[in-house]
């Protein structure tokens, strides 16, 4: 009986790599299919005419530095769990991950998917691979805790009735956040162990290790909102750091909705809070030219990646 279990697990573990990748190829094209169905060509020449040529040459060039930056979430996972990749491989996984997650949504299961499928390949145990896709979905939310905690506390900004928040002002979030960073780096110099809330671990890194990760992430928010800001440009007259404080708050609605990219509800807050100063239809154009500079191009060039990496792995094999 169990040599007959063993078996199957064997057969069931050779198969799995394979039904990760055709779903994950399956959720890539769909996830292409609807950005090409929500974007008619004849819209779309419209929102780039009305953006400046040097607005587009910027927001692609940042989102390029994004995409670079964000291998760092993967370069400190990997020195987390004691392991050696050449770069190139870790800005593989990372690249590929956030490409296609950013667009598919739920990004616990498509990235982690993702980085399943090339950290087994490329040896790493179960239990370190686990580590890993737990260190980079963690960051994410403590660099969103930093740089809201930050905005959210000196940004004057009242939260529209609509989304329905418990209170008027945004300054009680970015206190709470602010706590929150304090308590963990606090943890990180001090304490030694992991930290269990009920079925969730909180692994424990090393105050040097808790600092890059704080400046990794912030860097990413801070450039994912200078690729929006710039296409704004000349229409947007607010300060960088205010149009960042709404940005940010309008990604922690789109993300708490659990739509994919936040779709519909990233733009309703953003059109709350910035209509006026931004004219809606100035507003509506630079969104949509955002989400195919710095979600779609992602996804389509993450896609040809991973299809090519199948391709040369399967080769090999063969």
């Amino acid at each position: 009986m169990s040599n007959t279990f063993a078996n199957g697990f064997k057969k069931f573990s050779k198969i799995l790599p394979i039904v990760i990748s055709l779903m994950l190829f399956g959720l890539s094209l769909l996830a292409i299919g609807q950005e090409l169905e929500k974007s008619k060509p004849q819209e779309i020449l419209n929102s780039l005419q009305g953006i400046s040529v040097p607005g587009l040459f910027f927001a692609l060039a940042l989102t390029v530095v994004n995409y670079i930056l964000l291998t760092g979430y993967d370069v400190l996972a990997t020195r987390y769990v004691g392991e050696s990749l050449p770069y190139r491989k870790v800005a593989l996984v990372s690249v590929i991950s956030y490409a296609l997650s950013n667009s598919i949504g739920f990004a616990l299961l498509s990235g982690s998917a993702i980085r399943y499928r090339f950290y087994s390949a490329w040896g790493f145990s179960a239990g370190k691979i686990a580590q890993i896709i737990t260190f980079c979905n963690i960051s994410f939310w403590i660099g969103l805790f930093a740089v809201g905690g930050i905005t959210f506390s000196v940004e004057p900004l009242k939260i529209p009735k609509q989304i329905r928040l418990p209170f008027d002002s945004i300054h009680p979030v970015g206190y709470i956040f602010l706590l929150t960073i304090a308590g963990y780096l606090i943890w990180s110099a001090k304490g030694r162990r992991s930290l269990r809330i009920k079925q969730w671990v909180l692994p424990h890194l090393p105050l040097p290790l808790s600092l890059g990760q704080i400046a990794v992430t912030s860097c990413d928010w801070i450039l994912a909102a200078a690729v929006l800001y710039v296409l704004l440009l000349p229409a947007n007259s607010l300060l960088f750091w205010r149009f960042f404080s709404v940005y940010v708050l309008a990604q922690l609605a789109g993300i708490l909705s659990n739509v994919p990219g936040g779709l519909g509800v990233f733009e309703t807050v953003l059109i709350l809070l910035l209509s006026p100063p931004i004219a809606t239809e100035k507003l509506l154009e630079a969104l949509l030219v955002y989400r195919i500079i710095y979600y779609f191009l992602p996804l389509f060039l993450g896609t040809i990646l991973f299809a090519l990496y199948e391709l040369k792995r399967h080769k090999r094999r063969s």
